[in-house]
Order: structure tokens, then C-alpha cells, then sequence
């Protein structure tokens, strides 16, 4: 099965590390012309040169997805470089760990807001790109595995993460008629360069260990493994799938 978006138009919110990062490469190597945010403008332009070398168009810009203001400035400028949208994958994360007002407020803000407000300010463009789409436009939100049982160390980080599968199902059913297409992909332990479970490798040996161990495939997962699923989610081959949240675990969620 392989995966054809040539002369696609997709924004990634969250795009510069991570499951982000290699979720707009690997759009960028399918062929597709993609968009980009994230807060630090150091990674963020390293994946821009690294997009760009795939040859499609790209563009790059700064943005702090807690701020409406920002993401009502960036959706429209990204769509205007590219000429439209036809894919939008919402990977941003607060991670708001500590049952705290912090820990809430991130959460709130980045995991559930940003992606109300990201779909909301593309779904113009998706409704007028869906029609000249085989499988429809596309909506994919980068949820967790966290979202499926209780969780006493991040309660926060485990509920926004519910709220983002809720709303997933809700605008299936509202946009579905209109050719979007909204799904969201739960993914199990990733790990990755400055990502949080490399930092407990360091910080926290001792429940990295006890968390790879709970994995059955033996070992966590990696974001292309991720980023794959998202590109086909999108694709015209789930153009019979929405209102989903596909876990990706390497069966964590089995607890075997």
C-alpha cells in the first residue's frame, strides 16, 4: 500500500520534533506541499529545510498554539502559501502532567483548544477541497493511548486527551456529509530525541524500564511508526473510515 498526496496541501500544528516532525516529513516524501507551527523557531526551521528537501512547497512560521490569535494569523497564511488545505493533523500537546492549575491550563489550552480552534479556522478550506478529493478532505487529531484508563500520575495530560476523542467523534458526524473526513490516532509510548520518554530514560529509569517492559512488541514505539498512520488515515485508502481514534501501541494497552 503506498501513499500518493502529490500536490496535497497539508497543515501539521506541532510540526518541528518528534511525531510532528515526522509526520510532515512523511507527507513531504509522499509528495505533498506542507504547512508547519511550532513555538521554537530553532527546530522549527531545521524541519523546514528538511521538508524542503523532499521539493514540494513549505511553509514554516512560528506560532504559540495557546493563543487564538495565533492560530487564526497562521491557519489562513499557511493556506494562502499553499493554495489551500486538504489535510489538517492537529499534534500539538501542552502536556500538562500535574494535577495543578498549570497542569490543567496547559492541557486545556494546547491539547483541547488549539485543536477546536486549528479545525475550526481550516474547515472552510477542507469543505472546498473535499469535493475534488477521492476519500475527502481530512482531519487526523494525535490523541494517547493516556485517553483510555485512569491515570493517577498525569490526570490532566489522561482527560484532555478523553476530550480530543469525544470531539473527534462529534465533528465525524458533523462534517462527514460535507466530504471531511476527522479520525485521531492514540499512540502508546513513543520515543524520541528530547522527547518525554527519553528524558525518563535519564530522569526516571526505573519507570522507563517498568513501561517498556509493559509493552508486548518488546520495546517503544518510534514517530514514523506514528506518522505512517496518520498518512494513511488521510488517504483515499480509509475513505470509508471516520469518527475513529485508531490506537497505535505495540499492544501497551493489552496490559499481557
Amino acid at each position: 500500500m503506498g501513499f500518493d498526496f502529490k500536490g496535497r496541501r497539508v497543515l501539521v500544528a506541532g510540526g518541528s520534533r518528534g511525531i510532528g516532525r515526522a509526520i510532515a516529513l512523511n507527507f513531504a516524501a509522499a509528495g505533498a506541499d506542507v504547512a508547519l507551527c511550532a513555538r521554537g523557531a530553532e527546530a522549527l526551521e531545521s524541519a523546514r529545510q528538511d521538508i524542503a528537501r523532499h521539493g514540494g512547497r513549505v511553509h514554516a512560521a512560528v506560532c504559540d498554539l495557546a493563543q487564538a490569535a495565533d492560530i487564526e494569523a497562521w491557519v489562513p497564511a499557511a493556506a494562502e502559501a499553499l493554495g489551500g488545505i486538504d489535510v489538517l493533523v492537529n499534534n500539538a500537546s501542552g502536556f500538562g502532567m500535574a494535577d495543578d492549575e498549570d497542569g490543567w491550563a496547559s492541557g486545556l489550552a494546547v491539547d483541547v483548544m488549539a485543536m477546536v480552534r486549528c479545525s475550526r479556522a481550516a474547515l472552510p478550506w477542507l469543505v472546498q477541497a473535499a469535493a475534488g478529493l477521492p476519500g475527502g478532505a481530512s482531519i487526523v487529531h494525535v490523541s494517547s493511548i493516556s485517553a483510555q484508563r485512569p491515570s493517577v500520575r498525569a490526570a490532566p495530560y489522561a482527560a484532555v486527551k478523553a476530550a480530543m476523542n469525544s470531539y473527534t467523534g462529534s465533528q465525524a458526524a458533523r462534517w462527514c456529509r460535507e466530504g471531511v473526513r476527522v479520525n485521531a490516532i492514540a499512540p502508546g509510548s513513543v520515543e524520541f530525541p528530547g522527547g518525554v520518554w527519553e528524558q525518563r530514560k535519564t530522569d526516571n529509569p526505573a519507570l522507563y524500564e517498568r513501561t517498556r517492559a509493559s509493552i508486548p512488541a518488546g520495546r517503544m514505539g518510534t514517530p514514523d511508526e506514528i506518522a505512517e498512520v496518520a498518512l494513511f488515515l488521510a488517504s483515499a485508502h480509509a475513505r470509508w473510515i471516520t469518527g475513529q481514534v485508531l490506537t497505535v501501541d505495540g499492544g501497551q494497552l493489552l496490559g499481557v
